[in-house]
């Protein structure tokens, strides 16, 4: 089997379209998985939710899916988070905020484990994107998944977990060791933050064991403008040209 594994669309159309182009051509997709946090900072959160809706088999629930859905706190969150957060809640169709209310925290399928966030108390949406942070499911390695699919930093961070520490696995592509077990972070759709501005997703071949990122340039200066039309933060859009 082959899953096609996105996350971090956060409301970017543009770069949705881009990603499910580019996994058009690739071919061989079996499944569909989105690991969270539809909207957020973009323009478009309705119309990817729908898209996402008709495509994915499993859809989990995001940091951002949840504010908006009303399933957490985010009076925290810094002013133009908060207030794109208020924007997207007024933009969803009823059906499509309904389906967001109802998004599960995690899911497993086989050996494989699909989470936001730190797949131990995902509704706490705890980042593991450092060597430490890797190093302390240490404690808990015998109830991961062989391979644990995250997203939330945007970044494309993985980890190799052997019986007593974590490692830094760095490569665009790369074949799973049966000895160690993996977290590995597929980057974000529609906000990268790994300083390569291109659209990333992930495909992971369950046979094979083997994982490849996927990256596609798409039209950032249309989303850009979006975001500016909409009154949001301009920031959101101009960080997308940088991938930070």
């Amino acid at each position: 089997m082959r899953y096609a594994i996105l996350s971090d669309i956060h409301g970017n159309i543009e770069a949705l379209e881009a990603i499910l182009d580019q996994f058009d051509q690739i071919g061989g997709i079996d499944r569909w998985y989105c690991l969270g946090d539809i909207v957020g900072y973009g323009a478009e959160p309705d119309a990817c939710c729908s898209r996402i809706r008709d495509l994915c088999e499993v859809t989990l629930l995001g940091n951002h899916d949840a504010a908006v859905a009303g399933r957490m706190d985010y009076s925290y969150y810094y002013d133009a988070a908060r207030e794109a957060l208020d924007w997207c809640r007024e933009r969803l169709s009823p059906d499509n905020l309904a389906w967001l209310e109802g998004l599960p925290y995690t899911h497993r399928v086989e050996h494989v484990e699909l989470s936001h966030g730190s797949p131990f108390q995902p509704e706490e949406y705890d980042y593991i994107f450092a060597l430490d942070q890797a190093r302390d499911l240490l404690v808990q390695k015998e109830d991961l998944a062989d391979v644990t699919f995250i997203g939330h930093s945007h970044l494309t961070k993985v980890f190799a977990l052997t019986e007593d520490d974590a490692l830094d696995v760095v490569a665009p592509k790369f074949t799973l060791k049966p000895e160690m077990k993996y977290v590995i972070t597929v980057g974000s759709v529609g906000q990268p933050r790994d300083y390569d501005p291109r659209a990333c997703a992930g495909i992971y071949d369950t046979e094979a064991r083997k994982f490849e990122y996927v990256r596609v340039d798409y039209d950032i200066e249309s989303q850009r403008q979006k975001i500016i039309d909409a009154g949001l933060a301009h920031n959101f859009g101009t960080r997308l040209l940088l991938g930070i």
